[in-house]
């Protein structure tokens, strides 16, 4: 018996090795052809990030620098290179004139490099140079001042990471074969010695993500699972570096967005759920008008509505939103030009009460938001919660045409209403976005039904938030709560047999702005504002637009406001700052003391400081809103806590002048992208008024250096590329479901 197991054994390995033999030689062949290409791919990469970094170092050096050159300021001229040149990438900076003679330069600007276009030093590509301290990026832009060419600057980047990032590459592509040839040598061996059956179940269970082939032995599968996350870590790797190089040669805009939708999604039906709608219908002395409520959420959402044509169901809160709907509650928006569908549904005061005032906002908000102010938890609430969030399940079912379609579920209000879609349409692509921050796990261990709501959020199929920090947040909130598999280098969470992927969309605004081109210019709008006002012609605004809320540091920023004039006396009746402060929640205890608050600092500053503050605790449209954002001298938003506010970005946005000064808060996501804001700690009450001063008294030069980066930075990454990044990981997801339906597994990995 042992001489014919022997015999057997010796015969599996012969086998084997006829298969391990061919199979390592063609690997050692694939490697040797894959990282040749590999590294001209990196080089094409970085080669095209260093462009776009070029290409925007010398359109934001473009104006000081041409006016400089002609003044012939060389102190100043070379002290403005070498700010620039501060990036850790950018080597050095020179500029030429037209004869092609080297004007001026930074220090390490190389011998080598000359003003000519003919270089003669070999190169390997259009861009790069081999110099003897290493290969260098070199870039020649024109300069122009009053639509002449002076001469051009010279962009030289160090490109020695290149080759560092391309050796790691190189190794960790050798590893990866290696490491496959044993893996498949492995499983070579021992698949002899395993049913079929089982051999598909092992596979089925590596495409779930579990890591183990079943058929091991405990300690193989154990030796495995290290190998598995390194690679998948890897090609997350990979994939990011792909998107991301994809991103920053798109342009996104509703036509793109239109694109994405018909090529990834082949027009499958969109359909987002809010609690906010996006259009009220009120009815008025003068008939039913129409209002867009002071919402980022519809700021954000509604540009991609209009370029989807899907359907938006909300809550009709408005006192003539039953008037104009049809049989089937839905009113086409907007009004004067419908380009897709409202479907609203209905609350009893008693339904409002308990899920939007008690629960959402006397609960979770305040639980959230960290903004000192206890939460409130009812079980009645509770219970009104649950129900209303199964009333909008229903309606999307109803609203649903096929059985898998995309789901926009937009915050807090719905953090159950997940879970209950994916019970009902279980082939449904479920995106769900959580506007406000979320808390630590220690603060989330506040809510009595902590375990419920996560399980509710964890029925989506991808879930985002603002920032990576909100991310790490939630995965570390459910590892504490809940018994499921997280894997952090994937950010993935698998519960219940549903694998959630967990991203960070930072959120932002539509661009261009839709009155783009229809204004006045900012001067004429400036003075029309100070006439409706009185002030003066030469009197100073700031300005802040936020609802009524304890979260956004009203308090705080009139604090300041009157710090900065207790400082600065000379500019006691030359400013003035005027809050809009749209009314919100007002029937809540908090929300009506804290409006109460407000009001008295208010009266209080203005008998110090006559005219200092100027509240207008009212409802405007966003075309108002606008005049305000082009009238002011500062902007300043001072939130204690924020998932992103886009009044920050609103404001850059309108400010097509270039001119005018962003004060905004660390705490909020918009001051992670906005870094020409002048970033303050709102607690802070002296930092806050220091930063007003500086920006009412920043020369124009630096007011446009700063805003020009600003507005660049929100017109690439604008809302279509928050849906268009959104809506583009869930077309992955849904063709790789698809696949995974044809081949008869689970779901496989959604990294």
């Amino acid at each position: 018996m042992n001489h014919h197991r022997s015999k057997f054994s010796f015969r599996s390995l012969h086998l084997s090795l006829r298969f391990i033999i061919p199979l390592a030689i063609a690997l050692a062949l694939l490697a040797y052809a894959v990282v040749p290409l590999v590294d001209r791919l990196a080089l094409k990469w970085f080669s095209r990030d260093l462009d776009i970094r070029s290409s925007l170092v010398s359109s934001t050096l473009q104006d000081p620098l041409a006016e400089l050159v002609v003044l012939k300021e060389r102190t100043r001229i070379t002290a403005l290179l070498q700010k620039a040149t501060q990036d850790e990438r950018l080597l050095a900076l020179g500029v030429c004139d037209n004869d092609s003679k080297l004007l001026y330069r930074t220090s390490a600007f190389p011998k080598q490099i000359s003003c000519s276009p003919e270089q003669p030093v070999a190169t390997t590509n259009d861009h790069m140079i081999k110099l003897p301290q290493g290969p260098v990026h070199v870039v020649r832009t024109p300069l122009h001042f009053e639509n002449a060419e002076i001469g051009s600057l010279v962009l030289v980047h160090d490109m020695s990471f290149v080759e560092r990032r391309s050796a790691d590459t190189r190794k960790y592509v050798i590893i990866l074969f290696v490491v496959m040839g044993i893996v498949v040598s492995l499983i070579t061996v021992f698949v002899a010695h395993l049913s079929w059956r089982g051999w598909m179940e092992g596979v089925r269970a590596m495409l779930r993500g579990e890591g183990i082939l079943r058929p091991f032995s405990k300690p193989a599968g154990e030796e495995l699972q290290p190998l598995v996350v390194e690679m998948r870590a890897m090609m997350r790797n990979l994939e990011t570096e792909r998107r991301h190089a994809d991103d920053m040669t798109s342009i996104w805009n509703p036509a793109a967005l239109r694109g994405l939708l018909n090529k990834q999604l082949a027009g499958d039906q969109v359909l987002v759920v809010s609690n906010r709608e996006p259009y009220i219908h009120v009815r008025t002395d003068q008939g039913i008008m129409v209002h867009r409520p002071a919402s980022g959420l519809v700021t954000a959402v509604e540009p991609v509505m209009r370029a989807c044509s899907g359907t938006w169901i909300a809550h009709g809160s408005g006192s003539a939103d039953r008037e104009t709907v049809d049989k089937h509650d839905r009113v086409g928006v907007p009004p004067k030009n419908p380009e897709y569908n409202l479907r609203r549904i209905w609350l009893t005061a008693e339904e409002e009460q308990g899920y939007y005032y008690g629960f959402a906002n006397e609960g979770f908000w305040p639980l959230c938001h960290n903004a000192h102010v206890r939460p409130i938890f009812r079980s009645s609430d509770w219970q009104q919660y649950r129900k209303i969030n199964q009333r909008f399940a229903d309606a999307v079912v109803k609203e649903a045409r096929t059985d898998d379609p995309v789901v926009l579920v937009q915050d807090y209000h719905f953090a159950l209403l997940p879970a209950m879609i994916r019970e009902r349409l279980p082939k449904a692509t479920i995106i769900t976005f959580w506007h406000i921050p979320w808390p630590n796990p220690e603060s989330f261990g506040i809510c009595p039904w902590r375990e419920e709501l996560l399980q509710g959020m964890l029925g989506s199929t991808i879930l985002g938030f603002h920032t990576p920090f909100h991310c790490k947040n939630f995965l570390e909130t459910v590892d504490r709560y809940l018994e499921t598999r997280i894997e952090h280098e994937s950010s993935t969470i698998f519960h219940g047999g549903q694998l959630t992927m967990v991203e960070n969309y930072p959120i932002s605004i539509q661009w261009p702005p839709e009155w783009q081109g229809t204004l006045p210019p900012v001067e004429q709008t400036r003075a029309e504002i100070l006439a409706e006002l009185g002030l003066p012609d030469d009197h100073l605004l700031g300005i802040g637009v936020d609802r009524m809320d304890y979260t956004k540091g009203i308090l705080e920023r009139f604090s300041a406001v009157e710090r900065m004039l207790e400082q600065h006396p000379e500019l006691v009746g030359r400013f003035s700052f005027i809050q809009i402060a749209a009314p919100s929640r007002s029937v809540l205890e908090e929300y009506h003391a804290f409006e109460q608050r407000v009001h008295r600092l208010t009266e209080r500053i203005n008998q110090r400081f006559p005219g200092a503050v100027i509240l207008k605790a009212e409802h405007h449209e966003p075309d108002q809103v606008n005049r305000y954002y082009r009238a002011s001298d500062v902007c300043m938003v001072t939130s204690l806590h924020d998932g992103m506010n886009l009044v920050a970005k609103e404001f850059v946005a309108a400010r097509d002048d270039e001119r005018g000064v962003l004060v905004l808060s660390q705490f909020t996501g918009a001051a992670n992208e906005l870094h020409e804001a002048l970033v303050v700690n709102p607690y802070h009450v002296e930092q806050t008024a220091e930063a007003l001063y500086q920006g009412l008294t920043m020369p124009e030069y630096e007011q446009r250096e700063r805003m020009r980066s600003m507005r660049a930075l929100v017109q690439d990454f604008n809302v279509y590329r928050w849906a268009g990044r959104m809506l583009l990981d869930a077309a992955r997801v849904r063709q790789r479901e698809k696949l995974a339906a044809r081949i008869g597994t689970s779901p496989v990995f959604r990294g």
